[in-house]
């Protein structure tokens, strides 16, 4: 059977050093649409986790010692042997995760090329050469890799967020220890294998699963060797993550929460806006950091929005992800079908009203069917909480000042979405939004070569572009005497 091969494909232990290893723990890996066991893997503990750190920071030297050409060839190698084992990679994290499997073979690519982006940026770590303003001397300025690097993934995008922590990690020259979510963990074993044939030194990445994510990483960071933090995952944790990080000035990348609004405003083009809605609401079931949680369109064309998205989102087949034709697959767990259902009746208590879904199915797996609610008031909770599920909460504004202010309304900043056919609104809301990113008149905004990130809550640092490299690099100055 083609699932229990793709499962059976995926080494189950911890890799560190380069070798796999069996833990004395071991942790279960279920199939979100049918809640049946896929596997077990290693459960790491404290000590099993200081020899992850052991390994990379004895391999740091030696990794930091090659050339960009060689980090450079093997990044593209692994990006070549991604694509290669597209339809085997898609399977397995359509059944650890849950998302159809179109979306899936989306996300291998996807990952794929965050390795071939971070390969072209390998070969083109500059520094500078200046000359003093009094004279006297010169301003070398050169950089380096950071060291030894503590990288956490969430669950949603399983392998794609490893590859934008790990791409650019081993282009700068570091050594890391990545840890995935104990909900997917095998995609990022089995790139950990993708690795080693793409000819990975031993000990550059090794990989940690675990279900006691703060006995293994608390430690690890307290260590003092390794010298970066790089998470995907909620601001709660992120700030207790960074309160851990100060004691050691450990240097930080944070991407957290977001609470993305999605305006449309009167002129805009209302089939791109629903194109873009969907797009925005709906990519991996609405379970990202990027999902249009807050949808606010100007009074005058709300009711036909509202009626075209309804129809689409209400005609979304819902189903197993490996079924053919499914776009609703399984949220992650029983927990984030119990808060998406908590989060829809507080805003039905508050007078929002139902248009499309608004119960979770009746049947095994963790089935929440596309949703559309109108008329949701500022002071529902999904208006303050990232809904993380199939549900499009629409309110209506009336001016360009109002939209912005209720946009701006939340201690988030990661990404909004504007449509508009005006360029010069375009540019004046894009300008007055606290956000680290924003659509204009497009629905997807994550793209490799583009530096993702938030402000406010939403956290620190960028992730891919060119300045996501820099987030592994110190900058040294030499001055010279001449």
């Amino acid at each position: 059977m083609l699932e229990d091969a793709a499962i059976g494909s995926v080494q189950t232990g911890l890799f560190i050093g380069g070798k796999w290893r069996d833990s004395a723990r071991t942790m279960p890996v279920h199939d979100p649409s049918t809640g049946q066991l896929l596997c077990t893997v290693a459960d790491a503990d404290a000590a099993e986790a200081r020899e992850a750190l052991d390994a990379a920071v004895a391999a740091q030297p030696s990794w930091a010692a090659t050339t960009p050409r060689e980090r450079s060839t093997i990044l593209m190698n692994a990006h070549r042997l991604l694509l290669e084992n597209v339809d085997r990679l898609a399977l397995v994290m359509t059944l650890e995760m849950g998302k159809p499997l179109a979306e899936a073979r989306g996300e291998i690519a996807y990952a794929a090329e965050f390795f071939r982006w971070f390969a072209e940026e390998a070969v083109r770590i500059d520094g500078g050469y200046t000359t003093a303003p009094g004279g006297g001397s010169r301003f070398l300025v050169t950089k380096q890799p950071v060291g030894p690097s503590l990288l956490i993934t969430p669950w949603n995008f399983p392998m794609a967020m490893g590859t934008r922590k790990i791409g650019p990690a081993i282009a700068a020259g570091c050594t890391s220890v990545i840890k995935p979510a104990a909900q997917t963990p095998l995609s990022i074993l089995a790139l950990a294998d993708i690795l080693t044939e793409a000819g990975l030194p031993d000990g550059v990445v090794n990989v940690v699963t675990t279900s006691s994510p703060d006995e293994v990483i608390t430690p690890l960071i307290l260590d003092g060797r390794a010298r970066k933090l790089s998470f995907t995952g909620s601001t709660k944790v992120g700030k207790h993550l960074l309160e851990l990080c100060a004691r050691t000035v450990m240097r930080t990348s944070m991407e957290l929460g977001g609470n993305a609004p999605f305006l449309v405003f009167d002129d805009a083009n209302l089939d791109d806006a629903v194109d873009g809605a969907m797009a925005a609401k709906m990519r991996n079931i609405g379970q990202a950091c990027t999902a249009a949680n807050r949808i606010l369109v100007h009074s005058s064309v709300a009711e036909e929005f509202t009626r075209k998205l309804t129809q689409r989102m209400e005609a979304l087949p819902v189903g197993r992800g490996t079924e053919d034709g499914v776009v609703v697959g399984p949220l992650i767990d029983e927990a984030a079908v119990a808060k998406v259902s908590s989060l829809v009746a507080d805003a039905i208590g508050r007078g929002a009203t139902v248009l499309t879904g608004g119960e979770a199915l009746d049947r095994p797996g963790n089935f929440y069917p596309a949703t559309v609610l109108t008329g949701v008031p500022d002071d529902a909770e999904m208006c303050h909480n990232e809904i993380f599920g199939p549900v499009a909460a629409i309110s209506t504004f009336e001016t360009e000042a109002e939209a912005v202010e209720r946009a701006n309304d939340t201690p988030y900043g990661l990404v909004a979405y504007v449509y508009t056919e005006s360029l010069k609104r375009g540019i004046r809301v894009c300008e007055a939004l606290e956000s680290g990113m924003v659509g204009l008149n497009q629905g997807v905004v994550s793209n490799p070569a583009a530096p993702f990130g938030g402000v406010k809550e939403s956290g620190l640092g960028r992730e891919g572009g060119t300045t996501g490299i820099d987030e592994f690099l110190e900058t040294k100055y030499i001055g010279v005497a001449v």
